[in-house]
Parts: C-alpha cells; sequence; structure tokens
C-alpha cells in the first residue's frame, strides 16, 4: 500500500533531477471564483508536464539487471516524454508504443528523447496490449502510466511542494484520468495536514472513476480536449487509494475546460492543456463549493495541440462577444458594401471576414446577403453595431 514514506523518499530521489514548480496565488482567480486559488505550474517541467514525477521514480527503482533490459510504456502523450525523457537521461533503452492516431508532433518529439517509437494498433487498447506482447519478448520493464504504486508515489511529491509553500490549504482539486496522479497526492496531502479536502475532477465524457466509486453508469463517450483524461478504466491500485483518501468527485463539461484553458493563457499568460485546466473548470462550474475557501489547483501539463488551442481562442471569443458573425440583407446596388463597412468602422468594430452571397438566398433577386465576421469588444458592442446597420435601413441579424 501507497505510504507517506513512500512520497518522501522520493522526493528525495527527485530533488535536482526534476523542477521544484511554483505555487502562488492568482488573485484574479481568485476575484472571479470567489475563493483563495493557488495554482501549481507543472507546466513548466521540462517536458511540460508532472509526468516525469511518477517516470522518474520509477526509472531509479529499477534493479541493475532491469536497467540493463531497458523498458517500455505505452503513451500517446506526456507519460511517452515523460519515460522517454528520464530514460535518456539515465542512459536506460527506451521503447514507446504509440497507437497509429498519434499526431505527428508527439512522436518526433518522443523519439527527440532517444526513445525508439512503436507505432501500433488503431486504440489505445490494442497500443497497450502490443507493449505488453514486446515487454515479454525483450525482457522490458513496462512502466505504467498510473496504476503502479512507484508512479504514484513520484506524482504525490508536487503535493508536498504544494504544502511546503502554502501549509494553510483548505483543498486540493486533481485531475482523475487512471488516478496516478490524486492517489499520490492524496496520500501525501491526508498525511501532512489530516483536515484537508482532496476533490477530484473528471470530464463527464471519460467519468471512469466516478462511475467505479458512484456506482453509476454514466456513457463514456469517444474524445474530449482533455485527452490526457480520457481513460475508460481507472487503476486498480489507484482506484482503492482514491476510495479511501479522496473526500469528493466532480464533473465538468467540454465548455468549461475551453474556458478555463483560455482564462489561464489570457490571466495568467500561461499555456495549459485540457487535462491541466479541469481543475480550474471545476471551480467555474461548482463555485458554491469552493467559495470561501483555500483551493490548491495543479496546472499538470502544457502539452496542447496549436489547432486545437487555437479553436479554444477563437470559441471563447465568440462566446465572450469579441467575435461575432452578423447577416445583412441590402439592395445590390453600386456602393452598397462601402456604405455598410462604413458603418461597421463607425461603430468601432473591424471586419475579420466577408462572404458575398447572391445566388444561395431566397431574397428577391436584386437583393443581396452579405455575412461578416466582426472583431468587437463585448455582446453590448455587438448590438451597438447591428443597431447603426439598422438606422441606415439595412436588414441585420446575428448569422
Amino acid at each position: 500500500m501507497l505510504t507517506h514514506a513512500d512520497i518522501q523518499a522520493a522526493a528525495r530521489r527527485l530533488q535536482g533531477a526534476v523542477l521544484q514548480t511554483p505555487c502562488v496565488e492568482s488573485r484574479t482567480l481568485s476575484q472571479i471564483t470567489g475563493a483563495q486559488v493557488y495554482l501549481k505550474f507543472e507546466n513548466l517541467q521540462f517536458t511540460a508536464s508532472f509526468k516525469e514525477r511518477g517516470a522518474l521514480n520509477k526509472l531509479l527503482l529499477l534493479s541493475d539487471a532491469e536497467r540493463a533490459r531497458g523498458v517500455i510504456a505505452m503513451s500517446a502523450g506526456n507519460h511517452a516524454q515523460g519515460v522517454a525523457y528520464h530514460a535518456q537521461r539515465l542512459g536506460l533503452r527506451a521503447v514507446i508504443v504509440m497507437p497509429r492516431f498519434t499526431p505527428g508532433v508527439k512522436v518526433e518529439r518522443t523519439r527527440g528523447f532517444g526513445a525508439e517509437v512503436v507505432l501500433h494498433g488503431d486504440s489505445l487498447a490494442e497500443a497497450r496490449a502490443h507493449a505488453y506482447q514486446l515487454a515479454q519478448e525483450q525482457q522490458l520493464t513496462f512502466v505504467h502510466p498510473y496504476d503502479d504504486e512507484a508512479i504514484a508515489a513520484g506524482q504525490g511529491t508536487l503535493a508536498l511542494e504544494m504544502l511546503e509553500a502554502q501549509p494553510d490549504l483548505d483543498m486540493l482539486v486533481v485531475a482523475i484520468g487512471g488516478g496516478g496522479l490524486i492517489a499520490g497526492v492524496a496520500t501525501a496531502a491526508k498525511a501532512v495536514r489530516p483536515g484537508i479536502e482532496v476533490v477530484g475532477v473528471q470530464t463527464q465524457r471519460f467519468p471512469s472513476m466516478f462511475n467505479a466509486l458512484r456506482q453509476a453508469e454514466l456513457p463514456m463517450g469517444t474524445s474530449t480536449i482533455a485527452e490526457g483524461i480520457a481513460v475508460t478504466q481507472p487503476g486498480t491500485v489507484t482506484q482503492a487509494i482514491v476510495q479511501r483518501c479522496v473526500d469528493d468527485l466532480l464533473l465538468v463539461d467540454e465548455g468549461d475546460i475551453e474556458q478555463a484553458v483560455l482564462m489561464l493563457l489570457e490571466i495568467e499568460k500561461t499555456l495549459v492543456e485540457g487535462a491541466g485546466a479541469v481543475g480550474l473548470a471545476a471551480l467555474l462550474r461548482h463555485p458554491e463549493r469552493f467559495r470561501d475557501k483555500k483551493v490548491g489547483l495543479i496546472l499538470s501539463g502544457g502539452n496542447i495541440d496549436p489547432m486545437l488551442l487555437a479553436a479554444i481562442i477563437e470559441r471563447g471569443m465568440v462566446r465572450s462577444g469579441r467575435l461575432a458573425r452578423i447577416r445583412v440583407s441590402a439592395r445590390d446596388v453600386p456602393g452598397v458594401l462601402a456604405r455598410i463597412t462604413a458603418t461597421v468602422a463607425g461603430a468601432g468594430a473591424n471586419i475579420e471576414e466577408v462572404h458575398h452571397q447572391r445566388a444561395f438566398t431566397m431574397l428577391a433577386a436584386q437583393n443581396v446577403e452579405i455575412d461578416f465576421v466582426l472583431q468587437t469588444r463585448n455582446k453590448a458592442h455587438i448590438d451597438e453595431v447591428i443597431a447603426a446597420l439598422q438606422a441606415t435601413g439595412m436588414q441585420v441579424s446575428a448569422a
């Protein structure tokens, strides 16, 4: 059974090899959420994720014979990079099995750390089965991403750092995928500060630990922007620890996570992947649960696909009224577009896109529909732009 002593020993092993990341208050997020919010910046680790803590602890506990043979892991993300990087540092052979759909940038980054990458299978389950097969054939030690006490002990070291920096925290809010992070964090936190609350967070699309512990049967989704915690089956070791040490489990939806990623980028100027933002998403979704508490959030990783980030930013601008789409119907006569654009400019909005539509419309043949994407200040400003256009005789609607 994982103990506080195991986590303390892991902290001694990791000293100097992983970054002791900052844990500081966010005044702005505290004002927004009604809680006193402290952020643990694990996205500042060299591989941009907490995962290297557990990976390194596991590697340092290998016997000489196991080190000589090497290790194998299955991962499409942060665990792969953590194992590969620290295996390279320690001079160990590392084989990483990744499913074939893994983005090329993650494959190349893992190879860049010196690992032998094997692309196999069209699902995580197929890749995992192949990794176990290679481990047996080549006598490699399998480094599990979460269901291992040595992994959980390594992850738990960040809780020791948080409570050393902020000893009076009332609550820790922790993302749950397979449960390795929260198992280590809860074990350490309860030993250091027995009265602290540990709250786990899962996405509604992958509520595997929630289902297991609440005897629920919520359906599993197929994708989430929090892909780092998209786990369909919690760990056996970790589930037992979560059942014993974790006080509450909450679910968040995709919109909550998108909003949290964008807020951390805009307010804290820090890049956090979906799985790393679910703690803040929980505060936004369930503010009454955390009001007036000193809450520690773990920004567990920063490896987000640039195209996904661009989509999150754009969708967030739409929700906040800083990006709007309007449709203007007008007489198709010379100068009409100039009049519209002048009116939009006069109202203080900036035109990002224009689509002039004559054929695919139910309007009379002498009329035209023009779709605009505008950069605006807020939702009230959108209304001002529409009113300004209507005042010139144009028919306008939000598209």
